[in-house]
């Protein structure tokens, strides 16, 4: 799984970057936890496709800029950094967070966009299905409410030493800055998913309880034509839970929108 490393500033701004494979562009955007490392679903994307990792804005060994307030900050400058990249026809695969700034990215300007491929999203409000608190929980309820295989949460690496303690703690406070308050969501942003006008699908896990599979199809219906997969026995992340399973569908899915 070699992929290679690199860096670029954007609006200030010096973002890690982990990259791998030819063809098509796609940038894939993480969730709170941070990008640590290289996954297998990652893997099995860059068989087909260029796969643009970066570390948000604030996260890991990326700066943290000054401007950095809310999640549309984020989409902006994702949209600078497929401009400066010079990236056309950009397939984006967004996890929770990472799905929330790929959802603001397209309301606001999807002209270099190809689709989207949303993996249990944040970003919108269920009446009566509060989300799951993720800054209240400690790390090893996180671990365990993160998959509905108890396996998968022994796998959960815990930060040891001063470096990975400090980027853990760097995470959570970037993620507390962008979802605190309100909540993991926009309240503005269902009143603009109907603007997205790429092939759109929307992935979720039966068994998430960060954020209820009920907001699969609050989310699939306020996008036009989006399509929806749920996988059975699956927790809020699908991409490590179900790998394999979410690889062959997303890359199913890109196809088609080729």
């Amino acid at each position: 799984m070699n992929h290679h490393e690199t860096s670029a500033t954007i609006a200030g701004c010096r973002v890690r970057i982990m990259r791998k494979g030819t063809g098509a562009p796609l940038l894939f955007l993480h969730g709170i936890a941070g990008a640590d490392g290289w996954l297998p679903f990652m893997e099995s994307l860059s068989q087909s496709h260029d796969v643009i990792v970066p570390e948000h804005p604030g996260f890991g060994q990326s700066d943290t800029p000054g401007w950095l307030d809310s999640v549309g900050d984020l989409a902006y400058f994702y949209l600078d950094l497929i401009r400066d990249l010079q990236l056309d026809d950009v397939h984006i695969v967004g996890t929770s967070l990472g799905g929330w700034i790929a959802a603001e990215m397209a309301i606001r300007d999807p002209g270099a966009l190809k689709s989207l491929t949303l993996v249990a999203p944040a970003g919108i409000r269920v009446k009566g299905m509060p989300p799951g608190d993720v800054f209240l929980w400690s790390a090893e309820e996180t671990a365990r409410n993160l998959f509905h295989d108890p396996a998968f949460a022994v796998t959960v690496p815990v930060p040891s030493g001063d470096a990975e303690l400090l980027a853990s703690f760097k995470n959570r406070e970037t993620a507390a800055r962008l979802g605190w308050n309100p909540r993991l969501h926009n309240p503005d942003l269902p009143k603009w998913l109907h603007r997205i006008a790429v092939p759109t699908l929307i992935v979720w896990g039966d068994d998430d309880k960060v954020l209820p599979v009920a907001y699969a199809s609050a989310y699939r219906d306020l996008i036009p034509g989006a399509a929806l997969e749920i996988f059975p026995s699956c927790g809020h992340l699908p991409h490590v839970e179900k790998a394999a399973e979410c690889a062959e569908t997303t890359l199913r899915f890109l196809q088609n929108a080729a």
